[in-house]
């Protein structure tokens, strides 16, 4: 933390920002992997620096758009590390947190709360079963083991254990968890959520939720890859929910919904890489076994960007 500290040394206190409060738009990093296995950190602190001078809220990085699942120890560490030096304190930076097991999903968010993250994304990942308690216990212990925020996430669509509204409200009580994630694409379980556990669990839009629907029920903003690659448009989408301009919001909206709608149809990593590759940064491809899109695929995301640009 001492890093944040000294950059923010020389701006007025209204510019400070709380890194306890988290909304906005968070882009899901990715992680520039090369073919030796190295992390690209020249590239991923440039997108950072980028990302932040967009207008951006806050970084994530080892969310599901980081390939946190392909990528070991130390090279998350490296993910992080970098991501908290780029950011110097000018936003907070919100470190993806998944394994199958407590132990090391716990010595994780303590790894990365004394890099200086400003908050942990907690993540379950699983391969048998889960029974209710055991998954209730397995966030409830990543919130024990750190002193910063935790914003829980579930994504139905790629998670063997979901988080049921049971666990969510019971989960909501802990001081230290005060935010979800979530990417069901189900605006009536986020009314749920909303209801029973009001201002304590506070909600982020996956962005094929729509956003603008989520910030219209109450949402604080969305965590998401495709900011990654229109953050101006995102965070403009962003301000137009703040401000009550629904009309000019939603209409916004549906122009950035092409992006979503390409990547629905391929690997989402791949289309991000791609995305930024077209932009100009060299992050490399997804991390095998998966694969880089193919010629075709990468035209029909060039034209998305072409037409958003």
């Amino acid at each position: 933390m001492d890093r944040a500290a000294a950059s923010l040394d020389s701006l007025p206190p209204e510019f400070i920002p709380d890194m306890t409060e988290f909304r906005g738009v968070f882009p899901y990093l990715v992680s520039p992997v090369s073919a030796n296995g190295s992390v690209r950190t020249d590239v991923l602190a440039r997108l950072c620096d980028d990302l932040i001078g967009a207008g951006v809220h806050g970084l994530t990085p080892l969310g599901s758009t980081g390939e946190f699942a392909y990528l070991n120890g130390a090279q998350r560490m490296a993910v992080v590390q970098t991501t908290i030096e780029a950011a110097k304190g000018r936003v907070p930076v919100v470190a993806g947190v998944a394994s199958t097991s407590t132990a090391d999903a716990v010595a994780q968010a303590q790894a990365y709360q004394k890099l200086g993250a400003d908050g942990i994304l907690a993540i379950l990942e699983a391969y048998f079963p889960l029974a209710d308690a055991q998954i209730e216990s397995y966030f409830r212990s990543i919130a024990d083991a750190v002193d910063i925020p935790v914003v829980l996430y579930t994504n139905p669509q790629f998670q063997r254990s979901d988080l049921t509204l049971d666990i969510i409200a019971r989960l909501a009580g802990h001081p230290r968890i005060g935010y979800i994630k979530d990417a069901s694409t189900n605006t009536g379980r986020l009314l749920s959520i909303m209801n029973r556990c009001g201002d304590s669990l506070r909600v982020f839009s996956a962005s094929a939720h729509i956003p603008a629907a989520v910030m219209l029920i109450g949402g604080l903003g969305w965590m998401a890859g495709p900011a990654c690659i229109i953050p101006r448009q995102s965070v403009e989408l962003y301000d137009l929910c703040q401000a009550g301009r629904w009309d000019e919001a939603m209409a916004l909206q549906r122009r950035l919904w092409r992006i979503n709608e390409a990547f629905a149809r391929f690997n989402l990593a791949a289309c991000i890489k791609a995305g930024l590759s077209i932009q100009g940064y060299d992050v490399g491809d997804p991390i095998p076994p998966q694969a880089p899109l193919t010629a075709d695929a990468r035209k029909v995301v060039e034209a998305a960007l072409k037409e958003l640009a």
